[in-house]
């Protein structure tokens, strides 16, 4: 049973009839729906998302950029930009407000560093890939950067702002995102992490 409102359906409906013109293997797109550099985009089978998502790659590539696996489930005003490669496997749900960018303007750390007296948007462009793992799930305005990790089945809390790489079956927390739990295939339980 669903709490949509007779609003809602009949909006979901007009989007269904959209989709199944436009995205012929997803389950539903809501719109509006930014797309950029589409030909650089992959989007697997059965992707749902919501209302306000944008998808941008930056540039010329000889490769895809943006590959989205089956049945993965996106909120609404979720973005993910791409300079390099952002992989996201099967079966992941991304709540809303979700940000997915893997590059940034300048270098901060390691040779060549950006200078504060550059103006920003005439720094190098620097990238590196994101790869989320199938199962996972990201909660709510978390920030997912670049050369980053999510292990396969771990959970990321909400306004959670991931700088490392996340284990699989792990839950992350917090700014920058620490692992807060692990699941225990043997005991079959999330166990806190040694000194939490």
């Amino acid at each position: 049973m669903s709490n949509y409102g007779v609003f809602e359906i009949i909006k979901n409906f007009i989007f269904l009839m959209f989709t199944k013109v436009f995205f012929k293997n997803a389950r539903l797109i809501r719109f509006p729906i930014t797309i950029r550099g589409k030909k650089y985009i992959s989007f697997g089978n059965k992707i749902t998302t919501g209302y306000n998502c944008r998808f941008e790659v930056d540039g010329k590539h000889n490769e895809l950029c943006i590959v989205i696996g089956n049945n993965v489930r996106i909120g609404d005003n979720v973005r993910i930009s791409a300079n390099k490669r952002i992989t996201i496997g099967d079966e992941v749900l991304i709540s809303g407000k979700v940000l997915l960018v893997n590059n940034a303007h300048g270098s901060y750390h390691g040779k060549d560093q950006s200078s504060p007296l550059q103006p920003p948007n005439e720094r190098t462009l620097v990238s590196s890939p994101i790869i989320v793992e199938d199962k996972v799930w990201i909660g709510e305005g978390a920030v997912i950067q670049q050369g980053v990790t999510i292990g396969q089945g771990s959970v990321i809390a909400a306004n959670s702002v991931v700088t490392k790489d996340i284990p699989k079956h792990c839950i992350a927390g917090g700014v920058p995102a620490k692992i807060i739990k692990q699941y225990d295939e043997n005991e079959k339980k999330w166990k806190k992490m040694i000194g939490e």
